[in-house]
């Protein structure tokens, strides 16, 4: 067992080793030398909101659970959907939510 598990972290690191970065470039030229425009531009993107994103931007998801915790990772109301037919009830937690 402990040869097979030897083998297979050797394997990891030769091809980790062996792996290069490659450049990415990107041209605005065709075979024939006719540039090109570049694409526009993405218009606008949906900001990504909830309780999962908030926690991988705030570095420490666990401190999501401290009641204590920095401003930073925002009060309970934020990530809560709630009933809009019973004021005050909710209804579920908002683990990934876009808004447009």
């Amino acid at each position: 067992m402990r040869t097979i598990l030897s083998v297979c972290i050797t394997l990891a690191l030769a091809t980790a080793a062996w792996a290069q970065p490659q450049e990415k470039s990107f041209s605005t030229t065709h075979k024939h030398g006719v540039k090109t425009a570049p694409p526009p531009p993405i218009a606008r993107r949906g900001e990504v909101q909830g309780a999962i994103p908030t926690g991988v931007r705030g570095g420490n998801p666990l401190q999501m659970l401290n009641p204590k915790a920095p401003a930073k990772y925002g009060t309970w109301v934020q990530n809560t959907s709630f009933d809009p037919n019973v004021p005050g009830k909710w209804k579920g937690i908002k683990l990934f939510e876009i808004v447009f």
